[in-house]
């Protein structure tokens, strides 16, 4: 349990005003002290994300959050961030100050879940300091799924709990994402992995798609070869057994595609991580908008994770220059200078708002991230007009190979064959 990724937990946010004690509600379900408590209003400055595992429902991660009728410039800048939290969200609590009831600020939240499609609960915190006949029946109304609880006294704590799993076991019933792979192969088949040894790799171990995607092999009874680039061609002349699927970096996706016979599958794990998350379809549309860019537009490239920066870091350095490489050796029309374009970068939790500064998206595969909040980028980027593809798609299209490396997807390969009109 504590070794999943935290983007395969539930993540469960606890919002409300100022004082009406999220804080102590988390504190309360965890069993922990997560989140600092007082009666100093807004001691919750920035939302508090951990990973842990919650009996009924397992790994997890909760997320506190500021206040969401907090005060003044940096208030705005908290409200702005818990705001931003809702798009990572699966499940939301809504704490309510029992004693005062619910707020406009209150009804703008269960607005925001509605709208946003997220389950979730208004529980109805410091319920000791009511009239017990208000409080003994749990359920304070038949139409909306309210709890009253007391984080002092443990009252209904376990209720919510349980309602919590309820939940959780909902929407992951209602949202269930395709293997990374393991539905692309069968027991006995070979899944050969080429993975570049250089500089940005982690010594002692592989990053977090390489390992996740070798387990969905394993679990799927099938065999995962993993080889270094210049190791690939010989593991293939000698292997005895012709692969089903080569799954690539996406840094070496041309050379890799030189080596692997036509008759053979060949993806990447950023590839497969879009279709993990169910962005594949927009994120292959988002690819043909690299030949529509002109001069002086900015890209913007965007990162899930945050880590130290390589001096040929591949978002930061080796995209934009395959980029720019692509655009000047491209044929133009009308005699057209080759394209001088700008670069934005963005990682971790930071993603704008407004892309309406920005002419193409370039994200990485998103495995940091969870389902919910990499379908709200790319719904963003939708709503905004603005295309977006990922690394992985956007270099196998500027190496001329974007349709064979999603030819095991049927109905994305007939999409592009037509055009993604």
């Amino acid at each position: 349990m504590n070794e999943t990724p935290s983007a395969n937990r539930v993540h469960i946010g606890f919002f409300g005003r100022r004082n009406a004690g999220k804080s102590s509600v988390v504190n309360a379900v965890t069993g922990q002290d997560l989140s600092i408590v007082s009666e100093v209003q807004g001691t919750t400055t920035d939302p508090v994300f951990k990973a842990m595992e919650l009996l009924p429902m397992g790994p997890v991660v909760i997320i506190d959050t500021p206040g969401i009728d907090d005060e003044g410039e940096l208030g705005t800048l908290r409200i702005r961030k818990t705001k931003q939290v809702l798009n990572k969200s699966d499940i939301a609590l809504l704490i309510v100050d029992a004693t005062v009831g619910k707020t406009e600020a209150d009804q703008e939240l269960i607005d925001i879940f509605r709208t946003k499609n997220i389950p979730y609960i208004v529980v109805l915190n410091k319920s000791d300091l009511l009239d017990h006949k208000r409080t003994s029946g749990g359920l304070t109304s038949p139409d909306l799924d309210e709890i009253c609880v007391s984080a002092t006294t443990g009252f209904q704590i376990a209720e919510l709990k349980e309602r919590i799993a309820a939940l959780s076991v909902i929407e992951k019933s209602e949202g269930v994402s395709p293997p990374l792979v393991g539905d692309l192969i069968q027991p006995g088949d070979f899944v050969v992995l080429v993975i570049p040894i250089d500089k940005a790799a982690p010594k002692g171990r592989l990053i977090l798609p390489q390992q996740q995607t070798i387990r969905d092999i394993l679990d799927a009874q099938t065999v995962a070869i993993t080889v270094g680039v210049t190791e690939l061609r010989e593991t293939l002349k000698h292997l005895g057994q012709k692969p089903k699927l080569v799954i690539t970096d996406s840094q070496v996706f041309g050379k890799v595609s030189a080596e692997v016979p036509d008759d053979i599958f060949l993806t990447s794990f950023s590839i497969l991580f879009a279709r993990h998350k169910g962005v594949l379809f927009p994120a292959v549309k988002g690819a043909k908008a690299l030949d529509r860019l002109e001069e002086g537009d900015t890209v913007l490239i965007s990162e899930g994770c945050t880590h130290h920066r390589q001096c040929d870091d591949i978002g930061t350095v080796k995209l934009p220059r395959w980029i720019q490489d692509y655009k000047n050796n491209t044929p133009k029309s009308g005699g057209r200078k080759p394209a001088g374009l700008e670069f934005a970068f963005t990682s971790g939790r930071d993603f704008p708002d407004d892309l309406s500064l920005y002419k193409l998206i370039v994200h990485c595969g998103g495995c940091m991230l969870n389902e919910r909040e990499m379908k709200y980028r790319v719904q963003c980027a939708l709503d905004q007009s603005i295309p977006m593809t990922n690394y992985g798609i956007l270099i196998a299209y500027i190496n001329g190979i974007l349709q064979r490396s999603v030819a095991m997807f049927p109905d994305i390969a007939a999409e592009l064959g037509n055009g993604m009109s």
